[in-house]
């Protein structure tokens, strides 16, 4: 199986994600917290340069699937921060994220292609095997759960899809 997220360079992965359109749509789902929160994370972001952004993870009300691994027992829900550092409604968003004792940065870049759009997600700086792995995985689920609801599917389960995809990602490592 194909999968939508590549290792661009060492600590730098990239999503590419065909969505059922308009630009608009999408760009709500990722820039408006209560949309968000159904495929992402929920949280506040102060739409604008220098804003400050709260992802608010509560992976366990992303689709019927309530069981995480082991591994993940105790990090089903969590939250991260980060500043916008790019904003160009509604086409490219990008914030840092704080990840342990270093920023991230994540950038969303949405084009209209026909009727649907192009989500391409680019996070980089992220750091260890392992967690470009789960990273990779998260990506793609979470995309994968927005792709199901802009269609008006049920999400697909997270937490096996998740670990079959990391497991995946770490395999090309």
């Amino acid at each position: 199986m194909t999968r939508p997220v590549t290792l661009v360079e060492p600590g730098t992965v990239r999503l590419e994600r065909l969505l059922p359109g308009p630009v608009e749509r999408v760009w709500a789902y990722v820039t408006e917290a209560d949309k968000r929160a159904k495929w992402l994370a929920g949280g506040e972001w102060d739409l604008r340069p220098g804003g400050k952004v709260r992802l608010e993870f509560d992976n366990n009300s992303l689709s019927s699937d309530k069981n995480p691994p082991e591994r993940f027992k105790n990090d089903a829900k969590h939250e991260f921060e980060g500043v916008i550092t790019r904003f160009e409604p509604p086409h490219v968003i990008a914030h840092t994220w704080t990840w342990g004792d270093h920023d991230t940065e994540v950038t969303y870049e949405l084009t209209p292609k026909g009727a649907d759009t192009l989500l391409v997600i680019t996070h980089r700086r992220v750091e260890g095997k392992d967690t470009v792995a789960n990273v990779m995985g998260g990506w793609d689920v979470h995309t994968g759960i927005l792709a199901d609801l802009l269609s008006g599917q049920p999400p697909r389960p997270f937490w096996k899809t998740h670990t079959e995809a990391a497991e995946a990602y770490a395999a090309t490592l």
